[in-house]
């Protein structure tokens, strides 16, 4: 094996010395391009180099199985060393490449800044390497696909996926089977809610703020099919009535609870990332979250007996049911990567080798993210991690669309559903005109 773990800072010190925020003074890289197929082997084809992997992954658990994965790689292309750089994030590897000091491969933990890679070239297009090599990208489901490319351009490919669904303690369920329609949701929060005499929550059936850890505006949306764009690219938030369906759902369960009360109750939970989860210790009877929160409960909550289920759905819209929100790690190739050729190699391996696949995701308990890895027998799988392989796998379940303003769009929704769980917004439809409002105007500003 030759994966050599190096610090961020001693890269990006070395980046620092010559990043001007541009390219000027720098000779660009070769492209990563189709080239004609080699004969015999492509380990004997390829010549020898050393890439610069740069990630997100930051655990000591987290990098041992990346260094397993990078270890499949080196028995296939032993002439290659990878020298990996944990705990980078979007903003390091954006810059890097701006300054002339791009790493050979990048991945990244959210989809957020997949669009703007792709539009302005900072991620090689793998199109043609991809019909190269004759990969069919159906092994991948359609939502995988779309939340790793932009634009005609498949400037990434995912490698590990996440997706969300309902947890619920059992215990706590007395029996009752976990919700799915939005209705069945309220009336079974409203039953498993505990209070004191002066209203004071001692347990909350389920929590609908949005402001509570993963009820974000893109981990909800996709119970009621809502739509964030029109096809020009412009916001459809308040065109869409699946936005003021969810959005009057949820104020409607927060007066149920009282603002003031669920506030503080909320704001007395442990945090998101400790052994001091509400789930864990029955504060909470049903949460929505990620399929990593089982790994999470098997190291620091042994003893609790809950089941996983997908999300609850409109109740118009029974044909959601089973599906629910996806993202995920994508990798590509940045612009001015030293050995194209060779970081293709690696790319193509982490995403598409069935092994290097079901290692990381048995390590790190995400969603392998092609057919054959969520299929295979090495898989780890039980009842509850197999819900989330399903949800991810449901034709219907759904991300939320590239934007080169993605995050600046997901913010300013998630900023008015504050507002509005708040009782600060007297005219909903008004207030969701304002948020196309924002978004649109944005979009202007970025050139459409």
């Amino acid at each position: 094996m030759r994966f050599v773990p190096l610090s961020v800072a001693a890269v990006l010190a070395l980046a620092a010395s010559t990043l001007t925020g541009c390219t000027a003074n720098k000779q660009a890289g070769p492209s990563l391009g189709a080239q004609p197929r080699p004969s015999g082997s492509a380990s004997q084809a390829l010549p020898a180099a050393t890439l610069e992997l740069w990630h997100g992954f930051s655990t000591d658990a987290e990098v041992k199985a990346f260094e397993e994965a990078i270890a499949g790689f080196n028995k296939k292309f032993p002439q290659i060393t990878v020298k990996a750089v944990k705990n980078v994030q979007d903003d390091q590897i954006t810059q890097a490449i701006r300054g002339g000091n791009a790493p050979d491969v990048a991945a990244s933990f959210t989809t957020d800044s997949v669009a703007q890679w792709c539009r302005s070239g900072s991620f090689q297009d793998l199109t043609p390497v991809i019909k190269q090599d004759g990969i069919d990208l159906s092994v991948l489901p359609e939502v995988a696909r779309s939340y790793s490319g932009f634009e005609g351009r498949q400037c990434t490919l995912p490698l590990l996926a996440d997706a969300y669904g309902l947890y619920y303690n059992k215990a706590l369920m007395k029996g009752e089977q976990p919700p799915k329609t939005l209705s069945e949701l309220t009336a079974l929060a409203k039953k498993l809610t505990v209070r004191d005499a002066d209203g004071t929550i001692k347990v909350a059936g389920f929590i609908p703020s949005v402001q509570y850890y993963e009820n974000s505006p893109t981990h909800l949306a996709p119970m009621v099919g809502a739509k964030w764009y029109n096809d020009d690219g412009t916001s459809a938030i308040g065109s869409d009535p699946a936005w003021k369906r969810l959005l009057t759902w949820q104020k409607e369960l927060v007066d149920w609870y009282g603002y003031a009360n669920l506030e503080k109750f909320r704001k007395s939970l442990g945090d998101e990332w400790s052994a001091k989860h509400p789930f864990y210790q029955g504060k909470v009877a049903m949460v929505l979250d990620g399929e990593w929160r089982n790994a999470m409960i098997a190291n620091e909550a042994k003893d609790l007996d809950y089941g996983t289920a997908p999300l609850p759905v409109a109740d118009d819209r029974p044909d959601l049911y089973g599906s629910g929100f996806t993202a995920g790690t994508v990798i590509g190739v940045p612009k001015g990567a030293k050995h194209p050729q060779q970081a293709w190699e690696l790319v193509k391996h982490l995403t598409t080798d069935t092994a290097s696949l079901v290692t990381l995701s048995n390590a790190l308990r995400n969603v392998p993210t092609t057919k054959a890895s969520m299929e295979s027998p090495d898989l780890a799988k039980d009842a509850n991690f197999t819900t989330f392989l399903n949800i991810f796998a449901h034709p219907k379940t759904s991300t939320i669309p590239a934007s080169v303003n993605s995050v600046f769009n997901q913010e300013v929704m998630s900023t008015f559903m504050t507002k509005w769980e708040k009782g600060s917004v007297p005219d909903l439809d008004a207030g969701l005109k304002g948020v196309d409002k924002q978004i649109d105007d944005k979009l202007k500003l970025s050139g459409g």
